[in-house]
């Protein structure tokens, strides 16, 4: 459901800005109002489904989920949109970590474990992979106010299943420092409000913006010295190999939402295809989501996550210089097919098996709150990668677009070296 959420909305971004009457820089908001507050909330959320239970924050998290999202159908305005979207993304916060948490209660054995994440990864693609097809049937249909409504059912759904008592995870007695992470909510708005003025051009709010997020920044850095509690697991991050794992998974979410805001733009835009076929033209993408996690599950619990992590950001590269390469030279579809089907395998290959990763080395208790430290990373990147692909797009032009994509492919190259790098040496050390 929640990155359903994601990728429908891509789809609908013509017949969203025609209808709010908005500019790239609102479709930005409306994209980056629902991944900024998902991504800032969820250390906090990781945190929260510790202290209070995961199957509890799970449950809470899916039901305003539903709810939120029948709301954004009705939406009369953009500012409106904005704040539900920011509502779905604390929901989205509160699943995501939480559910995580479960399967690591489900799943004690690392070799288990992995092939339940590869599952729940599979899963999940199959709602990225359907998510641009089922949403351009319904903007061709009844417009963008349809794919809110998809949700609903869902959370339905998913709140019945969950409703027994199979799955429970005892409370925490750790206490959260608020402060700290408020700040560290406040950090990501402010950097991301930046980035999208200045590509707009509005270079005071920009200015305004970054002074903002390396003021709050500094109290945020100040207030986790000073907590007992920090918002930032210092026991994951102490390790080398942690911090290269969480740079590649900001890496592949940056050139994942960075592509689905930019090519939506071009395909309807510069190639003039209606919202249901750029849904279709976006299947060389997204079904490897949904059709390759297994085997990277199965390649983690043979091999451990180096070989597939390695080998998904060579094909993220590969992917991102097709795609720009594509999109300068405005070549026929089939380039843009080879690039979407290397970025989706290479989507598929590395989030799994950095999932896998974090988990395996949690502390005992802490798994809610490593998953949200792993997710809140992944999610800063795609808000990132959407605030700053945006700013390259401009009016949609090909040009725009091929340096978003060539900038996307430059960001994996650097944590993929990273990465690299972190992992020898670890294995020198061994």
């Amino acid at each position: 459901m929640v990155l359903l959420d994601m990728t429908v909305l891509s789809v609908a971004e013509p017949d969203l800005a025609a209808s709010l009457h908005t500019s790239i820089s609102g479709l930005q908001w409306a994209t980056a109002g629902y991944t900024v507050v998902f991504g800032a909330l969820l250390l906090s959320a990781g945190a929260v489904a510790d202290r209070f239970g995961a199957h509890r924050v799970f449950r809470v998290g899916v039901a305003v989920f539903g709810a939120g999202s029948l709301l954004c159908a009705l939406a009369p305005a953009l500012g409106v949109l904005v704040a539900l979207r920011a509502v779905l993304g604390a929901a989205g916060a509160a699943c995501v970590p939480a559910s995580m948490a479960l399967i690591a209660r489900l799943y004690p054995d690392r070799t288990e474990r992995a092939r339940a994440v590869a599952t729940w990864a599979a899963i999940s693609g199959a709602a990225v992979a359907t998510g641009p097809i089922i949403g351009g049937a319904l903007v061709d249909l009844a417009g963008w106010r349809a794919i809110f409504l998809l949700n609903v059912p869902i959370a339905m759904l998913v709140l019945t299943l969950a409703a027994g008592r199979a799955v429970r995870c005892p409370a925490g007695e750790e206490r959260i420092d608020w402060p700290a992470h408020l700040a560290a909510c406040a950090v990501l708005v402010l950097l991301t409000d930046a980035l999208i003025a200045a590509g707009a051009g509005a270079w005071a709010h920009a200015a305004g913006s970054g002074t903002g997020t390396v003021l709050v920044a500094a109290v945020f850095a100040v207030l986790e010295r000073r907590s007992a509690r920090p918002v930032l697991n210092r026991a994951l991050l102490r390790s080398g190999d942690v911090r290269a794992a969480l740079a590649v998974g900001a890496a592949v979410t940056f050139a994942l939402n960075g592509s689905l805001f930019v090519l939506p733009l071009l395909f309807q835009q510069d190639r003039h295809l209606s919202a249901v076929l750029s849904g279709l033209a976006f299947l060389p993408l997204t079904l490897p989501f949904a059709l390759n996690p297994p085997v990277t599950g199965r390649m983690v619990a043979r091999f451990g996550p180096r070989p597939p992590i390695l080998t998904g950001m060579a094909l993220l590269v590969a992917g991102g210089v097709v795609l720009g390469c594509a999109a300068w030279a405005r070549a026929e579809y089939a380039w843009l097919a080879l690039g979407l089907l290397l970025t989706g395998f290479g989507v598929s290959f590395v989030l799994p098996a950095v999932v896998a990763a974090i988990l395996g080395v949690a502390p005992r208790g802490t798994a809610g709150a490593a998953g949200g430290l792993l997710n809140a990373v992944r999610q800063a990147g795609a808000t990132l990668g959407v605030a700053t692909t945006g700013a390259f797009v401009g009016h949609a032009t090909a040009s725009g677009s091929a340096y978003a994509l060539f900038l996307s492919a430059s960001v994996c190259v650097a944590a993929g070296a990273w990465f690299t790098r972190a992992t020898r040496r670890s294995d020198d050390h061994r």
